[in-house]
Parts: structure tokens; sequence; C-alpha cells
């Protein structure tokens, strides 16, 4: 069967050229915040500027697929971190986006950067004008997973790796956005079936990856590489945030899958039965997702006032740092998760998790944490309150530091000694 190896015809310590595709990351231009796989994205594109691989990126676009070389993707660094401004959008652009203006000038200085483009069905002849037999592509976005993309990219000679972060949507589908777990399902089939790598970012990834690709026929060649925890140095904390008073921090997008039900109902009990010391805060940080219309109205309702619940979304990465390095615990009662980002970022800046009792979290975090179960909100309150009358110092005091998490140097060590 096609795919059984994953060093087929390449006998050197080097994979020859490495192809990154970075749809997700353009077609998310203009957008203030970075998702976890946001960052995992990034992370790849800083990697394999920073050695001597011949190197290359792919975009889909509007209008069809262009490639980038390392000059050209160093140059898409640079705009996606915001070092060089986006340029003015093209008349192609402002026709393909109309709503969306940022996007358009991406896709224009896309074309301005390009070492070649494409239509679609021209993917496999632009590859191999430019690539040599071997190369690898990578994908760690979730975008551009469709059989015609792996039938190119084999035509061309080229080797796939595929990076899939959780199987969520197949497990979990009522806690989705609606449409996702369909489309998911089609991009997950595809990438078992066209994969010659496909990476996990932990153990337990790795199993539930298997035990659907089995379901479909093929289990591909499999790695399980936790990704790098790199928080970003604290910066000012938010000026809604008194420093003096304990609080906890919800970090994530707020989406049925993160349980924030269950928080706003332990804070509303506390509110309603205050402690001998005082309510503590619950910073809600993090966008508004999909599927939460009770919540989004019962967090009006407590962050109104100065009430005991704080809405900040649209933080900087210095902020979040500084917001959970002054915390009493990051409170993460996740009803599922695939590698869980946000109490791996809080072990190592030292500060106490509350987490649920997820295999994925305790892989990771060892006993660092409190687990408990996502449902039962009582035993929450009791963590949660415990937690705020201890008190953040006091707790770094008595010994809770920062864990040792994974770092990148580690995830790409496992991942570039099975591509080459």
């Amino acid at each position: 069967m096609r795919g059984a190896g994953i060093g087929r015809a390449i006998t050197s310590a080097e994979a020859p050229a490495r192809l990154l595709d970075l749809t997700r990351l353009v077609s998310r231009a203009g957008r203030a915040e970075m998702t976890g796989v946001d960052r995992v994205e990034r992370a790849y594109l800083d990697r394999f500027l920073d050695d001597s691989t011949p190197f290359f990126v792919l975009v889909r676009s509007a209008l069809g697929v262009v490639l980038l070389d390392r000059a050209g993707a160093a140059g898409l660094a640079a705009r996606l971190s915001g070092a060089v401004p986006w340029g003015a959008a093209d008349l192609a652009g402002r026709l393909s986006w109309r709503s969306q203006p940022a996007r358009a000038r991406a896709e224009a200085d896309l074309r301005r950067l390009a070492l070649a483009r494409a239509p679609r069905r021209g993917l496999a002849r632009m590859l191999r004008a430019h690539l040599p037999r071997g190369a690898w592509y990578f994908n760690t976005g979730h975008s551009h997973l469709e059989p015609a993309l792996f039938a190119a990219l084999h035509r061309a000679g080229l080797r796939v790796a595929v990076m899939l972060h959780d199987t969520i949507p197949l497990d979990h589908a009522h806690l989705c956005a609606p449409g996702s777990p369909a489309r998911f399902a089609r991009k997950f089939a595809a990438a078992v079936r066209g994969a010659d790598l496909v990476i996990c970012n932990s153990e337990a990834t790795r199993a539930d990856v298997a035990r659907h690709a089995a379901r479909l026929g093929r289990v591909p060649p499999m790695a399980a590489a936790p990704l790098g925890v790199t928080p970003a140095p604290p910066a000012a904390l938010p000026p809604e945030i008194e420093p003096d008073t304990p609080y906890f921090v919800a970090l994530g997008t707020i989406e049925p899958r993160k349980n924030h039900a269950l928080l706003l109902d332990v804070w509303q009990r506390i509110a309603a039965d205050p402690p001998p010391g005082g309510v503590p805060r619950l910073v809600v940080a993090g966008r508004r997702g999909w599927r939460n219309t009770d919540v989004f109205r019962r967090l009006d309702a407590l962050a109104a006032s100065n009430g005991p619940v704080a809405e900040l979304p649209g933080l900087s990465d210095g902020a979040v740092s500084a917001l959970l390095r002054g915390a009493c615990a990051l409170v993460f009662p996740s009803l599922a998760e695939g590698y869980g980002l946000p109490p791996l970022e809080a072990a190592a800046l030292g500060t106490p998790v509350i987490a649920s009792d997820l295999p994925v979290l305790r892989e990771q975090l060892g006993d660092f944490a409190v687990y408990l179960p996502p449902t039962d909100s009582y035993a929450w309150q009791e963590a949660i309150l415990r937690s705020a009358e201890i008190g953040k110092n006091a707790q770094t005091e008595a010994g809770v530091q920062g864990r040792s998490v994974p770092g990148w140097a580690g995830h790409f060590n496992t991942v570039l000694s099975l591509t080459v």
C-alpha cells in the first residue's frame, strides 16, 4: 500500500527540501488573537526559516495556489508578525474578498512575493518545476486537507506529513461549531489516507487518531511530538485587574467545549454567599465563539457594574502572561482537549492549575494540577475557595514552582528525525 513507510526514496540525513502549507495562517490575516493551531503553524515557519534546508511555502488562495521560496517566506513572516505592513489590495484581491479587506491585502502580497502560481489543477506541475523529488510537505493547520491535494503532492514526488491536533469533532460533535464535524471528518479521512506521516501532539491524541483511522481502513505511520510551550514575557496587567484582589483566569475561546457555564454557576453561588475574605474575581480571557448564547447572556450580567466576573477578549500575549502570573490559579473545566495549551502555559509560569480530569492533561501536567470532574461544580467551588484562601503568593512559597514543560526543540527533534 502506498504510504506504508516514511523514508522511501531518501537515505541522506536531511530532507532535500521542505514545503510548509500556510493556508490557515494567511486566511487569518488581520485577526488580533492567535489560536493554539495558529501558533503551531507560526512555530514551523520560524523553525524552517532558521536552518539551511531548502524551504518553500504553499498557500491556497482564491485564485489557485501560490508558491513562495525562502525569500518570499521571510517576507510573509515579516507581514504576519506586523514587522512589515500588508500592502494594498490588488484588483483580484478586492474582487475575491470584498468583505474581508485584510484577506484581500494578504493575498495581493502573496502574489507579489510568489516564486510561482498555478490553478489548483496545475499544482503537481508547478511543484515538479521547483522542488526536488523526495521533499517533504508539512500541513499543521487542518486547512487545505483534501484528496486532490495529496494526489498532486504524490504525483510531484513529495512526501506528506500532516499534524492532527485532536479528534474532538468526531468524538464530541455536539460541542463544535455547526457544520464543522462534517468538514473535519472529510479532512481527517483525506489525511489518514494520504499522509506518509501523521504528527500528533500527545500520546492521547495518537490513540484517538489511530482508533478513528482504523475504521477507515488505514492507520498511517504516526509520531507523538508534544508542542512547545513558550509563554511570552509578562507585560503590564490589564487596567481592569486590581492586583491586590484575588482572581482566577479562564483562558480560551468561549465555546461549549470549554465549559464556562460551570464556572459561572460557581461564581454565582460564591457571589450569593460571599466567603469571609470576599468574592474573588473570575477573569475570562478569550473571544466569544459559537453555540453559547446563554453563557454570553450570563457573562453580560455578571460582568456588569464591576461584578465578580471580568471578560477580557483580545489581550496581547504579554498581558496574558502577566494575568496568569498574578492569578490564584488557572481554572480549566474543559470537556475535551487535544493538548491543552493554557494549563501548560500557566504551569510554566508557576501558576497553580485546577483542571478537568482528562487523559491528555494528566499526560502533560502530571501531579502539578488539581484534577476534578468537569461536571461537578460543587467540587470546583470548594477547590476555588480553598485556592483563594491560600493565595497565589502563599502557594508559591509553599513549593508551587514553575513546571518543566515541553519545548519546541524536542518537538522538532522528533519530527525532523522522521522526515528525512
